[in-house]
This record gives C-alpha cells, sequence and structure tokens, in this order.
C-alpha cells in the first residue's frame, strides 16, 4: 500500500508498515490532536506515539491533492478525493456556505482514508436470481450505510460486463456520480468494473444515465444511491427505453423506502424485477443477502459470517466488503 503511506510524513512510514495489516485493513482516521485509529475486520486500534499535527494533516492534504487544493476544489465540496488505486480521502473541516451551498471547506482537521479493494466473490451467490429468460432484471439493492451495497454493485458490473458461467458478457454503463463504483483517477478505473463496461464518473446520475442511454447504447446500467425525485425518474426513463438497471438506496427494508418520495413510485410502478436487502455488516454478528421477486415476496436468504467471512453452507453466501458504503 505504498499508495497510501506515501502520503504520510516520512517518520510515520516505519511504523505504517509495521503496525498495520494491509490484507484487512479499512480505514485509516486522523484527526489533528489526536492518535491514529485504525479500523480493519477484527475492530478498532490505535497506533500509539502517533499524536497527528496540524502540520501533519496540512502534510497529507497536500500530497492527496497534488499540492493543488483548487484543482480538487469540486470534489472537496463532496467531502472526500479519490486518489491512485480507487482509495477515498474522506475530508471534514471548516465549512464555508452560501445559501445552504458548500463553496469550500477549510481548516481540515479531519480525515478518513478508506481502502479500496477489488473483491471478486460478493454476491456473487445472488447473481444467477437477477437473470431471468436470457435478460438480466431491473434490481434495487437495499442496505443501510457499511453494508457492502457499492462492493456488490462493483461486482455486478464486473460480472455482468466480463460474462458467467450462465451468460455471455453484456455491454454495461456505470454512471458513477461519486467515484466510488469504479473509483476513476483521471478517468481510468482503479477497480475491476468489467470487460464491456463503460464509465461515467463525477457525473450527476440523473443527467448521467441519459448521456450514456443516447451516447454508449447499454444493455446493463449500474448506478449507486438513488437519492432524490431526479434520480428515480432517471431510473424509471432508462427502464421505459429497455436498459436493465442495478442500483442501490439506503434503507433498512423494502417497507421503509416504499415511503420517500423518491423511491416509492418505483415500487409502486413494479419498476424492480429482485430486491436485495442487505445487513450493516459486523465483526461479530452474522449477515444476511435476503433477495425478494418484484413483489416482496422472499425467494432466498444466503448467510455470510462476519465482516467479511465465509460460510460454505448449501444456503451461504461468501460477504466480502470494501467499505465504502
Amino acid at each position: 500500500m505504498e499508495e497510501i503511506i506515501r502520503l504520510f510524513p516520512v517518520p510515520y512510514h516505519p511504523t505504517l508498515k509495521q503496525k498495520i495489516n494491509w490484507d484487512i485493513i479499512q480505514e485509516i482516521r486522523l484527526r489533528v490532536n489526536k492518535r491514529l485509529e485504525i479500523l480493519d475486520t477484527r475492530g478498532v486500534t490505535y497506533i500509539s506515539n502517533t499524536k497527528l499535527s496540524q502540520l501533519d494533516l496540512s502534510f497529507v492534504l497536500n500530497q492527496v491533492s497534488q499540492f493543488s487544493v483548487y484543482k480538487f476544489k469540486e470534489e472537496m465540496k463532496e467531502g472526500f478525493i479519490t486518489i491512485e488505486g480507487g482509495h477515498r480521502v474522506g475530508l471534514a473541516g471548516k465549512a464555508n456556505v452560501h445559501q445552504n451551498v458548500i463553496e469550500t471547506l477549510k481548516n481540515i482537521t479531519f480525515m478518513n482514508i478508506r481502502i479500496a479493494r477489488s473483491t471478486i466473490e460478493s454476491g456473487k451467490r445472488a447473481l444467477s436470481y437477477l437473470y431471468r429468460k436470457d435478460e438480466w432484471l431491473n434490481t434495487l439493492i437495499i442496505g443501510p450505510p457499511h453494508s457492502g451495497k457499492t462492493t456488490i454493485l462493483r461486482n455486478f458490473a464486473k460480472w455482468i460486463g466480463s460474462g458467467t458461467t450462465f451468460t455471455s458478457a453484456s455491454k454495461v454503463a456505470v454512471v458513477d456520480e461519486r467515484s466510488e463504483i469504479a473509483a476513476c483517477h483521471e478517468g481510468i478505473p482503479q477497480l475491476d468494473v468489467g470487460e464491456r463496461t463503460d464509465v461515467m464518473d463525477a457525473c450527476p446520475k440523473a443527467v448521467g444515465m441519459m448521456m450514456m442511454i443516447r451516447s454508449m447504447s447499454p444493455e446493463v446500467m449500474v448506478v449507486d444511491e438513488i437519492g432524490d425525485l431526479d434520480d428515480a425518474l432517471a431510473v424509471k426513463e432508462a427502464v421505459h427505453t429497455g436498459v436493465k438497471v442495478i442500483c442501490s438506496v439506503h434503507g433498512t427494508n423494502r417497507e421503509t423506502i416504499s415511503k420517500r418520495n423518491a423511491v416509492q413510485e418505483l415500487i409502486e410502478s413494479e419498476a424492480f424485477d429482485r430486491f436485495i436487502i442487505l445487513e450493516r455488516l459486523s465483526v461479530r454478528a452474522n449477515a444476511v443477502i435476503e433477495i425478494l421477486d418484484g413483489q416482496g415476496n422472499e425467494l432466498v436468504r444466503l448467510n455470510g459470517e462476519g465482516d467479511h467471512g465465509v460460510v460454505r453452507s448449501p444456503n451461504s453466501t461468501t460477504r466480502y466488503h470494501m467499505d465504502r458504503v
């Protein structure tokens, strides 16, 4: 993880190399006058003798922004910058707001480096339930933060765009408004999203979906986080054009999201043929993937163990995640 270590002042490098298990790490949190916080699949730990100064965080920010904060002004207003390798650096500090719109972030005193890891198994057992009569099915993935939504979306894009054991590859369009699915850096996906997959990066979903339909003629569209009515209308329009849509939304179950204006009409019009319900990932608790048909009837319940473990029973699935939800 040299691309992460290089972000820190040189005196931190030996500690980062020796104290972090880079195979299982998910986040590195930096706070002024606090120790480095490490989150991995075992839980949270703190690295002693690493009290961070404002100068330390300024150094990291300069590395992240390539010494040009202005260059990343728009990304910073969203609260993060995506760097080489697809890793996302979350930022918090003083927000300058004008007419309820964030103009700039300054005095960055909190950072969260989320480690990108392109996993290959998450959701694989669910994939066959999304295919029927030689076509993919419109699917909505529902889950709370930190439940693996983005990882599963990425893997679906990869498998559908590269071919599976039961069908050949399809043309896939990923609309990646927050640069989380493909984690593009300078326009190039840092994570594998499929051989026949095209990406529209850092573009509002409603606009990007229509652009991709007109310009790239996709068979399947993959979109993260349906948030407002414009997003929902774009999904509906895409479905009406014959493009299959796989997208996600924050929530705990089908009933709770159906009360939200942005999703209610999509559910009532039966825009989705499948619903995938995810649980929040936990180090100690089992996780479950539940798959419903378009009417909300349960088709299958797939079990996973812990944060990214494997249960190899007939009714189980592997649950890896990348930390980006």
